[in-house]
């Protein structure tokens, strides 16, 4: 008996053109299937809106001077330290080249920025930093425990020792802790967590 022409298939019999059919007919629908979906997805995206529902005001006047506070944002925690006078020098009496991480690792800033502790702060008298260790996510201790050997932070876990500009002196930690996005709404109010908008006329600029 002679066969229908093209090629042999999985069974050794050549496919017919009713099976061509069925298999064209249901690539077509898987693709239909997808961008029927896609929309869907799509709207598991999240929004402008929906992010600036990620950010937190904080009235800074509740911490005195060389006093500390932490805050959640974003499911982790936050450090916000009121420097002295004399916190504030020994940050910046630092050079960069003693540094382990001599990247500024602040949201607001490019990366590659010098670590200086002018590229840390919007204002010098107020340092606001992401509370987890950069090893392995510890929370290191501060003012109320212990400010380990620089005065800053200590992670008691595996021994890394922070300045009072928050950045990694010494300890298996490879990164300084990183500054958020945020800006000052008022003289007291600190908004972490910020829109394009906002973060473009935030006051950041590099030192």
């Amino acid at each position: 008996m002679t066969e229908e022409n093209g090629a042999p298939g999985a069974d050794g019999q050549e496919p017919s053109r009713r099976d061509f059919i069925y298999i064209a007919a249901g690539g077509v629908a898987a693709v239909g299937g997808g961008l029927v979906a896609w929309p869907f997805i799509d709207q598991m995206n999240p929004a402008a809106d929906t992010l600036a529902l990620g950010s937190i005001r904080v009235d800074v006047s509740v911490v005195p001077v060389g006093s500390e506070i932490t805050v959640m944002w974003r499911g982790g925690p936050v450090f916000i330290r009121h420097r002295t006078e004399e916190e504030i020098a020994e940050a910046r009496a630092v050079e960069l080249d003693a540094l382990p991480d001599e990247d500024a690792r602040n949201d607001n800033l490019p990366a590659g920025v010098p670590g200086t502790d002018a590229n840390r702060v919007l204002r010098p008298e107020f340092l606001i930093v992401k509370g987890n260790c950069t090893h392995l996510g510890c929370v290191p201790l501060g003012l109320a425990a212990n400010t380990g050997d620089y005065d800053g932070w200590y992670c008691p876990c595996h021994g890394s020792h922070y300045d009072t500009s928050a950045r990694i002196r010494r300890g298996p930690a490879p990164e300084n802790l990183p500054v958020p996005d945020y800006y000052f709404e008022t003289e007291t109010t600190v908004k972490i967590g910020l829109s394009p908008d906002e973060a473009s006329n935030s006051g950041w600029a590099v030192s």
